[in-house]
Parts: structure tokens; sequence; C-alpha cells
């Protein structure tokens, strides 16, 4: 691993090295870096609800510069307790919600990833770049979206849409921003660290040349090409039934009920259909219907009824896939699969398959 001397720190070309992270733990011993550490989580803290108004719902959160400040001083090993600490007071004295362990690995993540670029390195505009790149990427859209889906399942007691555009544009839309203005950051407070002893970086390389600004361009087509790409495949392969409403569901299912039961001659009283799955594609102008068919046991729902005030023909007729399938006083007699218009809804085309 190369690596050269600079005034009193060495600096490391990459971080993959034992040196550089037997370095990044002896800040542990200086007490003026657990000084700085410190200094740097109460500013965290305090920095945490402000923010630069950008445009309408965009915003940045300025503690993000003092997190790359203290990450690029004393490194990944200290960054992390430095994170955790930071985020669990941030969430005491200034609460958004409720408090989700969690979401502390988000916090880490972003430290780290900082140090990683900044910490006992020359700082250039291409490494800052590159740092906000994979924050506001694989940390704020990758990263977040199994926490979230775990905050509002646990927490919140909801489901979460695993694929936010809204949230992804954002960050997507913030990442050039927040990049240029990093640089300007570190451009002003870097002189001075350096002559405290606390960098050896100095800041002829954290200027934007053309090269940096192309970097800047086709990072965000990687990420913008990448959202859309799942964008298409979240489209085709989520199933709309999944976001139905309980009304919407008992709706659709009754329409589907009257459609299967004029197709196969069924008696629509005896009979309950059951949207499984509700598929679309880019380009199609149709949506694919799953559907399991039942017969009713009038029997066995009746005893059920008794014993059970809230169970009645709407709740059955309301079902999910899951929920049919449990339900003793239904019995599977067969399939179909219908395509209706996704513009207008109307019927295109129906096959049923009784058993």
């Amino acid at each position: 691993m190369s690596e050269n001397s600079v005034g009193s720190c060495r600096l490391f070309k990459t971080p993959f090295s034992r040196e550089y992270w037997h370095t990044a733990a002896g800040e542990f011993r200086k007490p003026r870096m657990l000084i700085l550490a410190a200094l740097m989580i109460a500013l965290r803290v305090a920095l945490k609800p402000l923010g630069i108004p950008i445009a309408a719902d965009l915003r940045i959160n300025v503690a993000f510069f003092i997190n790359a400040f203290g990450a690029m001083v004393f490194g990944p090993v200290v960054a992390i307790p430095a994170a955790a600490i930071s985020d669990t007071l941030g969430c005491i004295l200034f609460p958004t919600g409720a408090y989700f362990f969690p979401f502390v690995f988000i916090e880490i993540a972003g430290s780290v990833i900082f140090a990683l670029f900044f910490y006992r390195a020359e700082v250039t505009a291409g490494r800052v770049i590159l740092s906000r790149f994979c924050i506001d990427f694989f940390v704020n859209i990758v990263l977040n979206t199994p926490v979230m889906w775990l905050y509002y399942s646990m927490v919140m007691g909801r489901s979460y849409a695993l694929f936010d555009l809204v949230r992804i544009v954002k960050n997507l839309a913030m990442f050039p921003i927040e990049s240029v203005l990093l640089i300007l950051f570190l451009r002003a407070v870097i002189p001075s660290a350096r002559r405290m002893g606390y960098v050896d970086s100095g800041v002829e390389k954290l200027r934007l040349t053309k090269k940096n600004v192309a970097l800047l361009i086709v990072l965000l087509a990687i990420g913008a090409a990448a959202v859309g790409g799942y964008a298409v495949y979240d489209y085709n392969t989520a199933s709309m039934s999944a976001g139905y409403s309980p009304q919407e569901r008992l709706e659709r299912n009754g329409e589907m009920n009257d459609w299967v039961c004029a197709e196969a001659g069924l008696d629509p009283e005896e009979t309950v259909t059951i949207i499984e799955s509700a598929n679309r594609k880019v380009g199609r102008p149709e949506i694919t219907y799953s559907l399991a068919v039942y017969r009713l046991d009038a029997e066995a729902f009746a005893r059920r009824a008794d014993s059970d005030e809230g169970y009645t023909i709407e709740t059955v007729r309301g079902y999910s896939k899951s929920k049919a399938a449990a339900d003793e006083a239904l019995t599977r007699v067969g399939s179909a699969v219908a395509t209706a218009d996704k513009r207008t809804g109307e019927h295109m085309g129906m096959s049923v398959n009784l058993e």
C-alpha cells in the first residue's frame, strides 16, 4: 500500500491496509481527538433540525457538513460511536417520531463513508463527489429502504412502499447540490484545520474541473438509470392488489365475481371470487388479473357468523388471497384470468378454469 508522509500525518491513497486501520484506531488514544469528536457530536445534534431550503420540499440538512469534517479529522473508527451517539441524542432532543434503533446504522454508514474518502487522504473534488454519491444512493436510497420498511411494519403497524419514488428523486436531486456545497465548505475549513495540525491535506485539488463536472453528470445519470430501471421492474412485477384499501378490494372482488359468474354460468350468491394479483406492463394497455374462484358453504358461513358479529358476507367478499384460503366456509373450485383496460377499466377478456 503506497502512502507518503506530509507534515505530521501520513496520507494514505486508499483505506485498504492494516496500517490505515491501526492509525484510525489510534485516534481513540488522543485526548484532543476525543474532545473534537465530542464537539462534533454537539454541533451535529444542535444543527439536526436546521436546513437550507432549496425548493419546495427540498432542503439541505447542514449537519452533514459537520459530519464530513469530523470524519475527515478523526477517521472511521471514532466515527462509528460518534455517529451512534449523535443519532441517539438527536432523536431524544429533537424527536420526529418514535425512536427506532436500526436508524443508527444509517447515520453510521454515512459517517464511515465520509471517513473512508477523507481521513488521512488528499481531499479532492472527485473524492467529495464520490462520497456524496455513495451516501445519497447507497445509504439514503438502498440501505434506508429496508430500515424504513421495518420501522413502518414494527413501530407504526403500516405497510411501506419499498419503491418510494418521491424520496428517491429528492436524494438524486440533492446529490449534485450537496457535492458542490461540500467542496466549498471543505475549501473554507481545511486551511484552518491544517494550521492546527488536524489534517495535512491541502485544497489545491478541491476545485470543480471539467472532469469533475463530467463525473457529477455521469454519476447522476447512473443513479437515474438505476432508479428508472427499478421503476420499470417494480411497475411490471408488483401487484396492484397489494395496495388496495379494504373498500377498494371489496368493490374489485365484487366486480370480478359478477364477471366470472356471467362467463361461467355460476350463481353469484354462492360464488366468491378473490383477486390474487393484478399486474400491468409498461407499454401494454391492459391489467391482468389472476383470480381464485370459491364456492361459499352457507352452513359453515352461518355457524361462524353466529359466533362472530364482525364476520359478514362483505367480510368474505373483501378477502385478500391469504384470508380467503384460510376460511373454512370457502372451497376453491377453480381459477380465472381476466384482462381489463388499464385506463378505462373496460373488460377485455376472461378465461375461467373450473376444477
